[in-house]
């Protein structure tokens, strides 16, 4: 997400990163290329060209502290009007329960997963016990079908009333039955159209009205850029929305949905969806959102996702045999499963400091997929001691893990540097260690840091 945008803002900051003074002349490129960048991103034209004025206002008018250049003082005022121009400061989910959440959009916005999606992330994130998706468009059978197979996958209670003629009535009812049953959140997933008309808007209306909301989530598709931000206005206009889920970031690398959506509306972001899984959905960050776009990574996510995915006790094991350096293939094995449940490499790396900009892709993906082929043809007494591996085990190891014996030459050498870097670190070599760790980065893998796994 952001791709180009994080490219052309990253290249325009690096300009004047460096300024030992800060001048309406020399930051004026430096603004135009920012100013170009977000427009070129989609984003609202007066909402660039405000963005760009705050920036240099700021600029101009701001005291410099002694412990930053005045060029690092702008990269901080980009960041902080970023971060006000995505919404800054979060808001907190309604604390009302039963909650009742009504989600509105247009027709293929992501609407029926998205109501599947948030009621998993409350589920673990708010304390949600016993979540109700209640389907309320009697136009299409096709999306009641869809909500239904969504809330049996996740074990959440469904209701509908394929037989109704009058939806806010039926909403009412099948609510009181949910709450009575035992139910503390009620997602309604409403009828959408391909676009806004008098129908839809009254039939939200009458819907609202019968079903009192705690929280009107529009759903909004990212992809539809400029467009997305008009429907969300158009909306609010009408039923006042309470915060936007905004769909299929993955997806959009322009970006000015995001970053018009609360200037133009006045409605936030409030939850944002970046993949086809259910748990490809989380609340908006503007803060760390920014962070990301300027290439400064987002440790904070990072983390976070690392402690819901990671085995704590599984992650100390292998810490400490890395300490002892007693560390082998079946562990790197282990490491690499730790690793696969944060998600793909490329997202991860995104979340990493000066790493926003770094390629990693199918490629890289598809190598350590053969990596962790080669290791899984290996019997358990070969992945722990792989000083055993002579000729003929490499060659049937090639065979069953569909690769040639020349991969499997290269991740056992890879392995072996790396055994021995660890060793030199725990013995002081540091000299030595620089010179391998060298050799290992620039050899013929690649494979970051140098660890087993990069085969051309």
């Amino acid at each position: 997400m952001f791709t180009s945008l994080s490219e052309k803002l990253t290249k325009a900051l690096r300009d004047i990163r460096g300024l030992s003074k800060l001048s309406e002349e020399n930051i004026a490129p430096a603004l135009a290329e920012v100013q170009s960048a977000l427009t070129s991103a989609d984003v609202n034209l007066q909402v660039a060209k405000d963005f760009t004025a705050r920036v240099k206002a700021a600029c101009l008018g701001t005291a410099v502290v002694d412990a930053v250049s005045p060029g690092q003082m702008a990269v901080k005022v980009v960041s902080d009007e970023l971060t006000m121009l995505l919404g800054e400061g979060e808001r907190a989910i309604d604390p009302r329960r039963p909650l009742r959440v009504l989600l509105v959009g247009l027709q293929g916005s992501g609407k029926t997963t998205s109501a599947a999606k948030l009621a998993k992330h409350l589920v673990k994130k708010e304390g949600i016990r016993k979540p109700s998706l209640i389907a309320a468009d009697l136009r299409r059978p096709a999306a009641i079908d869809q909500l239904e197979t969504l809330a049996k996958q996740e074990g959440f209670d469904f209701r509908a009333d394929r037989a109704a003629t009058d939806v806010a009535a039926m909403v009412s009812k099948l609510t009181q039955e949910a709450e009575s049953s035992g139910s503390d959140l009620i997602i309604v997933d409403t009828a959408g159209r391909l676009q806004i008309d008098a129908d839809l808007m009254s039939e939200v209306a009458n819907v609202r009205e019968r079903f009192a909301p705690h929280e009107i989530f529009l759903v909004a598709d990212a992809a539809l850029g400029q467009q997305a931000v008009d429907v969300a206005a158009q909306f609010n206009a009408t039923t006042p929305l309470t915060g936007i889920i905004l769909t299929k970031l993955d997806g959009d690398a322009r970006g000015g949905a995001a970053l018009s959506m609360k200037t133009v509306t006045g409605v936030p972001i409030r939850y944002v969806g970046t993949g086809e899984k259910s748990s490809d959905f989380d609340t908006f960050y503007p803060e760390r959102m920014a962070q990301r776009i300027l290439g400064m990574g987002d440790v904070v996510s990072l983390v976070e996702k690392a402690k819901e995915v990671v085995d704590q006790k599984e992650a100390e094991r292998l810490a400490e045999k890395m300490r002892k350096t007693d560390f082998d293939l079946e562990d790197f094995l282990a490491q690499m499963g730790q690793m696969k449940k944060m998600g793909p490499l490329g997202d991860i790396m995104k979340m990493m400091p000066g790493m926003g900009n770094v390629q990693v892709g199918a490629r890289e993906e598809k190598m350590l997929g053969k990596t962790e082929a080669i290791i899984l043809s290996m019997t358990l007494k070969e992945r722990r001691k792989p000083d055993i591996l002579n000729g003929s085990r490499r060659a049937r190891i090639a065979k069953g893990s569909g690769t040639q014996v020349s991969d499997v030459n290269a991740l056992i050498k890879q392995f072996s540097q790396m055994r021995d870097m660890m060793r030199m670190m725990k013995g002081g070599k540091g000299k030595e260690m620089m010179r391998r760790l060298g050799q290992m980065g620039g050899g013929r893998g690649g494979f970051p840091g140098g660890f087993p796994g990069g085969f051309r």
